[in-house]
């Protein structure tokens, strides 16, 4: 991912006084310590790091400052009075406000009815659309952004949806902006704007929390990283006094030497095939070949038709035309069951929504898509062989979990990818398609999944993935693929790959459909 240039000539703001201390902050839940005797201060008008493992406690911690959770132990301050009983209307009244990765955004209502949601300015009994425009215009002005405030939020972009969410908080005059992996789904572009945004409310005094698995983002935007893991503060750094890998190894207790790990396999026989797919404007004259010991990375930028392919190759959109080949054999996918039935499998971009269903618990989630192993010949579930399929795929994956009877919401993001992927692995599949795999997981996670992907290519299953990280994409991938506006655009080995001439090939748009054979 590419950024602006200023970080190397960002100072460090001289910080006076605290925004906001929290000291020796515990919080439990049902078998689980989520926060142990956690420490930390946020300075006026500084960006603060907030890093950590999924499940170190970032999150929770966030929750309690902003009233969602309410402590167990320990004192909180804001602009050095103390609070308590903190609760969401107690803490938007402080100034303080959170986006969360999700976006709580209404999508069938306007802008401004959106920032001002709960707070409607109404004249006579009735709502003032035209003053609450007015008033949402000068809101998003303070950003330099050009936003309708009487577009529907459903209509606009990830990025443009966050910057609503920023001016949201800008409306009830924010002090303290706690930000949730905010550049998750964003594009390079988007990234510069949202850096330019946080820079330009920093300048104005703003506090900000951080929180990022995008270690290297830091580097922009940063003025101090505080380390958790396992619940547990850990270290507190000036990040221009500090590295990536000094603070990854503070995250997860020890040096991870290889953040790309990637196994030599000899490439095998053709698993996989797909000829001149076509699906809407995204998908246009598609073919690709996928062999065993091989994992293909397919890169390009957002809007260029990565998981619109691989949605429909998978049958979750439909086909205009196109054949698909396994084993040699053509294969008619026009519904995700065929798809499964023929050994193809995907593992989507949005887990929460299209991976999961969050409010069934683990285990059942496992078995959900597997009933046609785990079912006796009478239709009835046999426990035996569905504790087996869901402790071995615990076991294998890591997952970490109380046990398995617990929601699939309850899990930090990490382990939610993890039973994603399970599921699938336990059907033993021959092709599997992950969509942005490492999206809002961590550093230690991350380096699971990878070597996951390196598990499955050893036994000859196919693997391919669509990624956003450039530096993923190159560490991992064998041959990668590169699309623009719907088609393919160029093919590389990993040898041959440079950042460069991806992003060379990523911007031809309404080019004709050019293959270079890899090496």
């Amino acid at each position: 991912m590419i950024y602006l240039n200023q970080a190397k000539t960002r100072q460090v703001i001289n910080i006076n006084g605290y925004a906001v201390e929290m000291s020796h902050i515990s919080k439990g839940f049902p078998g689980v310590k989520a926060l142990d005797d956690v420490s930390f201060t946020l300075g006026q008008g500084e960006v603060l790091a907030l890093v950590g493992e999924n499940g170190a406690g970032k999150s929770t911690l966030m929750k309690i400052l902003s009233g969602v959770y309410t402590k167990d132990e320990g004192e909180i301050k804001v602009f050095g009075q103390a609070v308590h009983d903190l609760t969401p209307k107690r803490a938007q009244e402080l100034g303080i406000a959170i986006i969360h990765q999700e976006l709580n955004l209404c999508s069938h209502l306007t802008v401004a009815e959106n920032i001002f949601l709960g707070r409607e300015i109404a004249h006579s009994g009735l709502l003032d659309d035209e003053k609450m425009n007015e008033e949402a215009k000068k809101v998003l002005d303070r950003l330099n952004v050009s936003i309708d405030p009487a577009a529907i939020v459903g209509s606009l972009s990830v990025s443009r949806q966050q910057i609503v969410e920023i001016a949201k908080a800008l409306s009830i005059d924010v002090k303290v902006l706690i930000m949730d992996e905010p550049t998750s789904a964003l594009s390079a572009e988007e990234v510069e704007e949202l850096f330019g945004i946080i820079r330009k409310l920093k300048g104005e005094g703003c506090s900000i929390i951080y929180i990022s698995h995008r270690l290297e983002e830091l580097e922009f935007i940063a003025d101090r990283v505080i380390i958790m893991r396992d619940g547990r503060y850990i270290a507190s750094k000036v990040f221009k006094d500090t590295t990536i890998p000094e603070i990854i190894s503070c995250m997860v207790g020890r040096e991870i030497k290889e953040r790309f790990p990637r196994i030599s396999c000899e490439r095998g026989k053709k698993i996989f095939e797909v000829r001149d797919l076509n699906a809407g404007a995204l998908v246009r004259g598609i073919n690709m070949e996928l062999y065993e010991g091989e994992i293909v990375g397919i890169a390009g930028l957002i809007g260029a038709g990565r998981t619109e392919t691989t949605r429909a190759i998978f049958g979750a959109d439909p086909k205009e035309s196109g054949q698909i080949f396994v084993d040699g054999r053509e294969v008619t996918i026009r519904r995700p069951a065929d798809a499964v039935k023929a050994g193809v499998v995907l593992v989507p971009e949005d887990r929460r929504k299209d991976g999961l269903c969050v409010k069934l618990s683990v285990r059942e989630n496992i078995a959900l898509p597997n009933l046609d192993i785990v079912c006796s010949p009478i239709g009835s579930v046999d426990r035996k062989k569905e504790h087996k399929m869901v402790d071995e795929t615990i076991g294998s994956l890591d997952i970490k979990l109380p046990n398995a009877e617990v929601d699939a919401a309850s899990l930090s993001g990490g382990n939610q990818q993890k039973v994603v992927v399970g599921k699938w692995l336990a059907r033993k599949s021959r092709i599997v398609i992950f969509d942005e795999p490492t999206r809002g997981i961590d550093v230690s996670a991350k380096v699971e999944i990878y070597n996951l992907m390196n598990e499955l290519k050893r036994q000859g299953i196919g693997v391919m993935f669509v990624s956003s990280e450039m530096p993923e994409i190159m560490g991992i991938s064998d041959r990668i693929i590169v699309m623009c506006d719907g088609r393919i655009t160029g093919e590389f080995s990993s040898g041959q790959a440079t950042e460069n001439l991806i992003m060379e090939y990523a911007t031809k748009f309404e080019s004709k459909y050019v293959r270079k054979q890899a090496v």
